[in-house]
């Protein structure tokens, strides 16, 4: 008996807990944002811009699932909590194993919800911009990002989230050297903000006829997709814009204008890129939004008060201060440095499996 009686101060910890969490999520407030995005809904015109309608349907989806996570928790709290009750009053009325497990899958849904909580920044539920950057190797490098590449493809699949390239400079040789995607959806940023750094490849290379092992680095860079609805205040002095021929699908009218556009913010050297779209003015317009993204995160990484004030270099996070490890050989394994996070099966991450790294730097960063 003493072991349902421990079971029952574990769950009334999980409920304070869970309890406290709704308090910090402002119920209320989500209840009535998902109110004024459904009314929104029900305009004419809702449909008449296809990607802002599917932000707010996507955003209602994302809130609705966690005002009813909230709901569906308490409510399997709270019949656990009459079960137990029923026990301590009838030593046969059930099973003491049935309250262990439920108390496990208890645990296991409020520590998911806890994840949901800690995506409180600025710009969590903001779309992310995600760069990826094959580092010195070669051919073995541009392979290696190339992989990752596919890797959140997958992950953003299984998030139901959009993806769109917005730049990609791929190798004759083979692989890529850099590519920029769009990932669109509630909380991409929020979530993608903990794949930023360098992440390194351990394998035998197919590439070596030898069949000796390598190691290939690439950069991942992260930051929100912001909207012209931001305002920071850029001097068009301090920018050095290009337009070159596009190199990507998209017909033939993008494959024989200059209409890519890349953008030097001269201060910090930050290069910016955009050719998905037909029009020079409209890859203008995006790769001017993306500069905003990256001025207002260094900004807050250097703690200056305006964009001015930022001087001097801006580039990749240097090779060598890797974030995660991928070995493939001699062992299989997934290590994330930053918080100790290890996966045994290699190939389940690099198809998207993401989630337990992502969860663990979100809580590890909470901690700070």
């Amino acid at each position: 008996m003493e072991s349902i009686y421990l079971d029952r101060e574990r769950l009334a910890e999980i409920k304070e807990m869970v309890r406290e969490l709704g308090v910090s999520l402002d119920l209320p407030g989500l209840k009535e944002r998902v109110k004024q995005l459904q009314e929104d809904s029900y305009r004419e015109d809702f449909w008449s811009d296809v990607k802002s309608a599917q932000n707010t349907m996507q955003e209602i989806k994302a809130i609705n699932s966690e005002i009813e996570g909230y709901e569906s928790l308490m409510a399997e709290i709270e019949d656990t909590e009459t079960l137990i009750e029923l026990i301590l009053e009838d030593e046969g009325f059930a099973d003491y194993r049935e309250v262990e497990k439920g108390l496990r899958e208890i645990e296991k849904k409020a520590d998911e919800f806890k994840i949901s909580t800690l995506l409180s920044g600025e710009f969590d539920s903001k779309s992310a911009i995600l760069s990826i950057h094959a580092g010195a190797g070669g051919l073995e490098a541009q392979d290696w990002a190339e992989m990752l590449l596919r890797m959140y493809r997958r992950w953003a699949d299984r998030k139901e989230y959009r993806v769109e390239t917005l730049d990609l400079l791929s190798d004759t040789e083979g692989g890529i050297k850099s590519v920029t995607l769009l990932i669109e959806g509630f909380n991409a940023y929020g979530y993608l903000k903990a794949e930023k750094g360098v992440h390194r490849l351990v394998r035998i290379s197919p590439f070596d006829a030898s069949g000796k092992r390598h190691t290939s680095f690439a950069s991942i860079d992260v930051y929100p997709q912001l909207d012209d609805t931001v305002e920071i205040d850029i001097n068009e002095k301090d920018l050095k814009i290009d337009t070159y021929r596009s190199s990507g699908a998209g017909g033939q009218h993008v494959n024989t204008t200059d209409s890519a556009i890349r953008i030097t913010h001269l201060p910090t050297g930050i290069v910016v890129t955009c050719q998905s779209e037909r029009s020079q003015h409209s890859n203008k317009a995006t790769a001017m939004n993306m500069l905003k993204a990256k001025l207002i995160q260094l900004k807050e990484e250097e703690n200056k008060e305006r964009i001015e004030d930022l001087q001097g270099s801006y580039s990749q996070i240097a090779w060598g201060s890797q974030i995660r490890s991928y070995v493939f050989h001699p062992y299989s394994m997934v290590k994330d440095h930053r918080t100790s996070a290890e996966v045994g099966d290699v190939y389940r991450v690099m198809d998207g499996d993401l989630d337990y790294f992502i969860n663990e730097y979100l809580k590890y960063k909470s901690m700070l």
